[in-house]
């Protein structure tokens, strides 16, 4: 057995002082719908509803049993406008030591007021900057003065050690290694450590946001980079760069193992497994169960381990992901409308819509001294082939529209 796989386990031994382990659970709607024996490792269920604290506890740990008898502990620094946050802060109040935790101007009060809870007093928060980079560098420039100890949420060797106990846990529950194990990528340090651990022992897949794919860049570049843009969606794992550590642990991985997942088509498996199975997921933890519908032939008969990683979902943003999800299925739609300006027009358009067809949006204001006047409106259905029918008819009846569901700059401003 090599040192980082002693390590790891050294780790996972030494976390049950502080919690338990997370549950690998067979998921039996997944199982049946790929033909596969589908295990989800239930990393949403941690005491901060992600892995993020199997990390910062594995790296505080060590710092900490190296400082000098009587001497004194450094102050704990990071930024982090989610998870890895929430674990530091978990983990300094653990450890009875202080941190400072710089994070955007812009993040949301829900997830400030989590960090505050999970540190207990033990913590700091500064919000400095409108955009990470700006909060990074701030954060940064802060350890350097006062000499503290910087937490990278990913690329830091101790970091990744401590992720790795995923993959311990994992083996230990089925006495062995799965055929395959589907997990998301941010900054790689969840997928280095189970990579570094389970070596040749699975088949990976490692899934990233579409707007979001820093590793699968590295991959074709054989070196991190920069992506130009990042969408922020899931923001658990849209990472513009991948770590020059992580990315050392995952260089030899082929490229097709890291395949990407539209934001929208995410949309729809969140709302499955809230609905169906009661699991709330954030984004980037639903990552690797989305994976599964482009991994149907390779996994049919397969014990398959999906990594959801984490659950810190706000609720507010759920009607922005059930309007994703039915937009990307296909069954809400959304149109600019050219209406005649006569009576009996807005009822003739009416008798178009069939019996599983519901208005959703309708937005118009009758202009004088025009004959046609533009309506915006949403359409819902309950089956996406019924949009055939409405639109063949619309036209039939010499309505002028334009689709703009897809449109993203009018729906920015519109929708």
């Amino acid at each position: 057995m090599n040192d980082f796989r002693q390590n790891a386990r050294a780790a996972e031994v030494a976390m049950r002082a502080v919690f338990d382990a997370t549950p690998l659970q067979r998921n039996e709607h997944l199982s049946e719908r790929y033909d596969a024996n589908i295990l989800l490792k239930r990393e949403d269920l941690t005491p901060v509803r992600s892995y993020k604290l199997r990390g910062a506890f594995n790296a505080m740990r060590k710092v900490l049993d190296a400082v000098p008898e009587g001497g004194a502990a450094p102050t704990f620094v990071c930024a982090s406008a989610g998870n890895h946050a929430q674990g530091v802060a978990f983990m300094c109040r653990h450890f009875g030591v202080e941190g400072v935790i710089y994070m955007p101007v812009t993040t949301p009060q829900q997830k400030i007021g989590k960090t505050e809870t999970f540190g207990a007093g033990a913590v700091r928060i500064e919000l400095t900057g409108d955009y990470f980079d700006i909060t990074l560098a701030a954060a940064q420039a802060y350890c350097a003065e006062i000499g503290g100890h910087f937490l990278s949420p990913f690329d830091d060797e101790d970091v990744i050690e401590g992720q790795a106990s995923v993959a311990v846990e994992i083996e230990r529950e089925l006495g062995g290694m799965p055929d395959h194990i589907v997990m998301p990528v941010g900054g790689g340090g969840l997928s280095a450590g189970v990579c570094s651990y389970i070596g040749s022992g699975s088949e990976f897949t490692l899934v990233e946001p579409e707007g979001g794919a820093c590793l699968g860049a590295a991959l074709r570049a054989g070196t991190p980079v920069r992506l130009d843009y990042v969408n922020s969606f899931a923001d658990g794992a849209a990472v513009a760069q991948v770590g020059a550590r992580t990315f050392a642990r995952l260089r030899h991985l082929d490229p097709g193992q890291a395949i990407t997942i539209p934001e929208d088509r995410l949309c729809t498996t969140m709302i499955e497994m809230l609905n169906i199975e009661g699991i709330v997921l954030e984004p980037a933890g639903a990552l690797a169960v989305d994976a599964l519908k482009d991994m149907r032939n390779r996994i049919r008969g397969k014990t398959v381990v999906c990594v959801t990683s984490g659950g810190n979902f706000d609720f507010e943003r759920l009607p922005e992901v059930k309007e994703r999800a039915q937009r990307y299925s296909g069954v809400k739609k959304y149109f600019i409308l050219r209406m005649p300006q006569r009576p009996g027009a807005l009822k003739d358009f009416l008798n178009l819509l069939g019996p599983e067809d519901d208005i959703a949006r309708f937005e118009y204001l009758k202009k004088s001294a025009r004959n046609f006047g533009s309506v915006l409106i949403g359409i819902e259905t309950k089956r996406e082939e019924n949009f055939e029918r409405l639109l063949a008819d619309l036209r039939e009846r010499e309505f002028e529209f334009r689709d703009i569901t897809n449109d993203n700059v009018l729906a920015e401003f519109l929708i």
